[in-house]
C-alpha cells in the first residue's frame, strides 16, 4: 500500500516585508542594547531571504506585547490563514470538505484549546464524524512528520482521505526584550504561513486522471542528547527561541547516512533520486545539505526560491517547497524518485521517499 499527495494549498498573511526593512527595525530596537550589533546585522543581508510575510505590520514589533495578547492573535490569525490554505488545497483536488475523513493539524508557534483544527471544522463544515489529530512541538520538522503520519493513516485505511494542515505564526513568538544572538538569528529567518496537503489512500486515488507524488516510504531519526539544539523556553513574555549554531554541522555529519537508510532498503542508489524538496532552515543549512549529499548546482532550487520569497515558516515551509517542486511548472519525470525532508526539535529528522505519477489528464476527483 502507498499514498498519494493529491493536492497542495498555501497561504501567507497580508503584510509583505522586505528583508532590508526588518534589518532596519532590528537596528532601531536593539542598537543600544547589543554590543557590536553592526557585526551581527549582515545575517539579514546574506541569509538568502528577500521578503517575508507577517500577520501583523512591522510597527507591531516595536513595542512589547503580553503572552495573552499573542495567544489571542494566534488563534484568530492561524484559523483564518489555515482556512485559506485548505480551501485552495481542496479546490485543487476537486473535493469538498465533506470528502475529508481525517484532519491532521501541525503547529508549534502557538497553542489553542480547542485546537485550530476544530476551528477549521466549523469554518469549512467538515463532516461531524471526521477524525482530528492535532500535533504540537515538532517545529520545522512538522510538515514532513505530518505527511508521514498521514501516509501511515491512509495505508491503514486505503479508501480514506487525510488532510494535513500546517500553520505557523513565527512572528508572534518575537520577544522585544530578548537581545540574545539566538533571537537575532531567528528574527532574520522566521516568518508566517500556512499550507495544506491532501493525502489519499490507494483505493481513493483515481489513477490516470491526476498528476501527483506518491509516498513510498518514510524515516524518522532522533539524535540522542540533543535536546538543547532547537526549541522553546516558555517565559512570561511567551515562547523564547532556542537555536543552536551547530545545526549545519549536524546536517553535514549525519544526513548522508540518513538518506542511505531511507533509500537503500528499497534498492535505490543516489543516482536514482532526481528531486530534492528539503526544508530551507536557512542558507547555511541548505549549503550543509548540498555538501553532505554531494548535490550539484540547482538541485535545491525549489528550497532556495521558497526561502528567498517567504523565509522560514517552520512546519509549513516544506509544503511550500513540495508545491514548488511538484507543481505544474516543474513536474518531474514520470516514475522518478524524490526525497522530502526537514529537521526539528528533539533534535530530529523526518524524511520521505517519493515517486512521481504523471497522470494522463487534468482534473478529476481524488
Amino acid at each position: 500500500m502507498c499514498a498519494y499527495i493529491a493536492a497542495f494549498g498555501t497561504a501567507v498573511p497580508e503584510y509583505r516585508v522586505p528583508q532590508a526593512d526588518v534589518q532596519e527595525a532590528v537596528r532601531h530596537m536593539f542598537g543600544s542594547r547589543v554590543p557590536h550589533l553592526d557585526r551581527l546585522l549582515p545575517i539579514f543581508e546574506h541569509g538568502g531571504i528577500e521578503t517575508r510575510h507577517f500577520c501583523v505590520p512591522l510597527e507591531w514589533f516595536l513595542v512589547p506585547h503580553t503572552a495573552e495578547e499573542k495567544h489571542r492573535l494566534f488563534v484568530e490569525q492561524a484559523a483564518a490563514l489555515a482556512e485559506r490554505a485548505v480551501r485552495r488545497c481542496l479546490a485543487g483536488a476537486g473535493v469538498e470538505p465533506s470528502d475529508v475523513d481525517h484532519v491532521l493539524l501541525v503547529t508549534t508557534t502557538g497553542t489553542a484549546t480547542p485546537s485550530i483544527d476544530a476551528y477549521l471544522c466549523n469554518r469549512l463544515s467538515f463532516r461531524s464524524d471526521a477524525k482530528r489529530t492535532p500535533i504540537w512541538g515538532l517545529g520545522c520538522a512538522g510538515g514532513a512528520a505530518g505527511l508521514s503520519r498521514a501516509y501511515e493513516y491512509v495505508k491503514a485505511f486505503p479508501k480514506e482521505r487525510c488532510l494535513l494542515v500546517a500553520v505557523e505564526l513565527c512572528s508572534l513568538t518575537f520577544i522585544r526584550n530578548d537581545a540574545s544572538k539566538s533571537n537575532l538569528v531567528a528574527t532574520s529567518l522566521f516568518a508566517d504561513g500556512a499550507a495544506a496537503a491532501l493525502v489519499v489512500g490507494e483505493e481513493a486515488f483515481r489513477r490516470g486522471e491526476t498528476a501527483a507524488p506518491r509516498i513510498v516510504g518514510t524515516r524518522s531519526e532522533l539524535w540522542p542528547d540533543s535536546l538543547d539544539v532547537m526549541g522553546w523556553d516558555v517565559t512570561n513574555d511567551g515562547l523564547k527561541v532556542v537555536f543552536s549554531k551547530d545545526i549545519p554541522t549536524l546536517v553535514s555529519q549525519s544526513m548522508r547516512g540518513i538518506v542511505d537508510r531511507l533509500i537503500a532498503p528499497r534498492g535505490l542508489a543516489d543516482s536514482d533520486v532526481e528531486t530534492f524538496a528539503l526544508h530551507p532552515g536557512g542558507k547555511k543549512v541548505l549549503e550543509a545539505y548540498e555538501a553532505a549529499l554531494g548535490l550539484g548546482a540547482g538541485a535545491l532550487n525549489a528550497s532556495e526560491r521558497v526561502l528567498r520569497r517567504y523565509g522560514n515558516m517552520s512546519s509549513a515551509t516544506l509544503l511550500f517547497v513540495l508545491e514548488e517542486a511538484y507543481g505544474a511548472a516543474s513536474r518531474p519525470r514520470n516514475g522518478s524518485h524524490g526525497i522530502a525532508g526537514a529537521l526539528g526539535p528533539g533534535f530530529s529528522s523526518e524524511m520521505l521517499l517519493l515517486e512521481f505519477n504523471s497522470g494522463s489528464a487534468e482534473g478529476g476527483k481524488v
